[in-house]
């Protein structure tokens, strides 16, 4: 049984020595393969991308044409992963691949998905693991799919799992939510998650919002029927203050002229309008981004990949299917700084 390893890459140049060595030293029983996509980097993770990818042709490398983003990154490697078994991982050694063992047993005993599930995530900060719990709390309230707490896009998948996945073709991809969205036959492995080895993640807050906008927006119209709900809370109190005005104007002498309720009023209701349209405008504006059929990513280099025979949907394949060109080892240091040097020494006493 083939194990495809797919890793999504931006700016990884210091720990992709280290995710090869650690993938040598656990997989040394299991055939496998592992597929970096380079998401637009720029530093030296794609030469060193391309020197293990020469030195040893279980290493492939997919590059994009820009950055597409990370689910996009996943959605190419998954298109072009060959083993009956895939598992997506990041490359900074939080998802642990001492695990890739243990999921593939419980994988050949019948399972479709195996996910771990973080019952640790040391190096966070406690405002993220606040968010990340009432986040996978609340959409699983809104949706009609149920996600598993703390799991991440660390999943093992069966072959007909990876081929469900490939069919469904959205722009907005929330990879999580259309796991669950499969209802394919599911274990759970716990564990810890470790630190980053090296570098910074790549999720400021602010693309954290939007990929949890992405997740709410792709699999639950809540947010539509909010506004209802609360349209009609706000026109039911609307209501009785108007009575109360009547009331007021025809019963009693109390009755003060002034703005300050009107202002108020206002202001609440035409808070309530521009929320309720701007939820309707998003909804309209991925509708409209839908139809327009881009397509998901741009691939421009490939090393070690065999192309597909037929067309991707929704994908531009502008590669041509080549192994590797040499790369001169003087050539390779004058051109990189003295820290990808560092790292390209790592990942040349690694071996193959």
């Amino acid at each position: 049984m083939l194990l495809s390893i797919v890793i999504p890459v931006l700016n990884e140049a210091q720990t992709i020595p280290l995710i090869l060595a650690r993938l040598h030293d656990t997989l040394r029983e299991v055939p496998w393969e592992v597929i970096f996509v380079d998401d637009g980097s720029t530093d030296a993770t794609s030469r060193i991308l391309e020197r293990a990818a020469y030195e040893d042709d279980r290493v492939k490398q997919l590059r994009f044409s820009r950055n597409f983003g990370h689910q996009a990154a996943v959605t190419a490697g998954l298109d072009f992963a060959d083993g009956d078994a895939v598992v997506v991982m990041d490359a900074d050694l939080q998802d642990p691949p001492e695990l890739l063992p243990r999921m593939l047993e419980l994988l050949m005993q019948g399972y479709d998905v195996v996910s771990p599930q973080r019952i640790c995530r040391e190096g966070e900060t406690r405002f993220k693991r606040w968010t990340a719990a009432l986040f996978y709390r609340l959409l699983s309230r809104m949706s009609s799919q149920q996600l598993t707490p703390d799991v991440g896009d660390f999943r093992m998948l069966s072959k007909r799992a990876v081929c469900a996945i490939r069919s469904l073709r959205e722009q907005h991809r929330y990879m999580r939510g259309m796991v669950a969205w499969l209802g394919l036959k599911e274990a759970i492995i716990p564990f810890e998650r470790s630190p980053r080895a090296a570098g910074h993640t790549k999720y400021s807050l602010l693309k954290m919002l939007r990929f949890a906008w992405t997740g709410v927006s792709s699999f639950s119209a809540f947010p539509l029927r909010l506004s209802i709900a609360a349209g009609c809370v706000l026109s039911a109190a609307g209501f009785v203050y108007l009575l109360r005005v009547v009331y007021l104007a025809l019963w009693t002498s109390a009755l003060v002229p002034g703005w300050a309720s009107a202002v108020a009023l206002q202001c609440a209701f035409s808070g309530m309008i521009l929320l309720a349209l701007g939820g309707i405008g998003d909804y309209l504006a991925r509708t409209y981004e839908e139809t327009k059929h881009r397509p998901l990513y741009v691939v421009t280099e490939t090393s070690n990949i065999r192309l597909p025979q037929a067309s991707l949907t929704r994908a531009v394949i502008l590669a041509e299917s080549s192994a590797p060109a040499p790369i001169l080892v003087g050539e390779f240091v004058r051109s990189t700084s003295a820290e990808d040097e560092l790292d390209y020494h790592s990942l040349s006493g690694m071996g193959a």
